[in-house]
């Protein structure tokens, strides 16, 4: 893997994997919205790109050079209250579309596409009759029909397909207000918090894990295999937040079985242990130094 391009090459991940790929001497083609989000990444061997998303269809006209692999991270509304947006959610199947369509015409070898966890929790309601779907469920059914409409590209223009379905991803260049951060700002802050009982299995995997999970599905991943980033030894949702509370602030009580349950992510419908078969990667990051890297980074943010 010589040359890349990267969506969404300006957000917490996205730009987490580009500077990774260049450390690594990759040749990286950033397609952001807003180019001032990448002046600390200069590097010769880095071509940033100014397009919306709805202007993929462009990008033939400009990169000529042979891809290995493109990554596709850009969606927009990836938390809170964009769940709700159910034409933003599909709007980004149409760009997943766009996005696979331009690489197959750039004649890339490789789309990788960004999934999520909640596809778990969204394929375990398909065949039931009665389920109580999380408002997050429209994001994960939207990922589901980016993920679909992305194979079909791909098998029908030879162009290889890898989906990656992301645990709950935490550390240092995060701004959001995912649970991850929410949770740590509490903890710094010394405030006790609502919780669910929390008995099902969870996961959260540091941005270094992630970004190295990637590479490793880009250089070796096997075609039209969907592939979990995250842990192979998971943990229930209870004592992952009891370790992270563990290591901020023993002191702080934790309320748990005060709000009702999500709805559990069935993890039966994914082989957790496959990237590692096939790629040899594992997440290796010590959690107690992750935690605390983040920890010190949320303390900047105004959440």
């Amino acid at each position: 893997m010589k040359k890349v391009i990267v969506t969404g090459a300006s957000g917490f991940i996205g730009k987490a994997l580009t500077k990774k790929l260049l450390d690594d001497g990759k040749i990286v083609y950033a397609i952001v919205r807003n180019t001032d989000k990448m002046k600390d990444l200069e590097n010769k061997n880095l071509y940033i790109i100014n397009l919306n998303l709805n202007e993929y269809e462009k990008l033939p006209e400009l990169i000529t050079d042979d891809i290995d692999v493109f990554y596709h991270l850009a969606w927009e509304g990836t938390f809170g209250e964009s769940f709700r947006n159910y034409n933003q959610q599909f709007d980004n199947v149409k760009y997943s579309g766009d996005a696979i369509t331009a690489a197959y015409k750039i004649n890339c070898k490789k789309f990788v596409l960004a999934g999520t966890a909640v596809e778990l929790e969204v394929k375990k309601y398909i065949n039931m009759h009665y389920c109580e779907p999380r408002i997050s469920c429209i994001y994960g059914t939207a990922k589901m029909a980016a993920e679909m409409l992305c194979k079909t590209i791909a098998y029908n223009n030879n162009i290889e397909f890898n989906m990656s379905i992301i645990a709950n991803a935490y550390g240092v260049g995060d701004y959001s207000r995912m649970i991850q951060n929410v949770l740590i700002n509490a903890f710094n802050n010394g405030n006790a918090i609502k919780l669910v009982r929390g008995e099902n299995l969870y996961d959260w995997i540091y941005i270094d894990d992630v970004v190295n999970a990637f590479i490793s599905i880009g250089e070796k991943g096997i075609n039209f295999k969907t592939y979990y980033v995250g842990h192979r030894n998971l943990k229930t949702f209870k004592q992952i937040v009891t370790e992270v509370r563990d290591i901020i602030n023993p002191s702080i009580e934790l309320k748990f079985g005060e709000l009702k349950d999500n709805a559990p992510l069935d993890y039966s419908l994914i082989n957790i242990d496959e990237l590692y078969e096939d790629t040899g990667f594992e997440a290796t990051v010590d959690f107690r130094e992750s935690i605390l890297k983040t920890a010190e980074w949320v303390k900047t943010l105004n959440i």
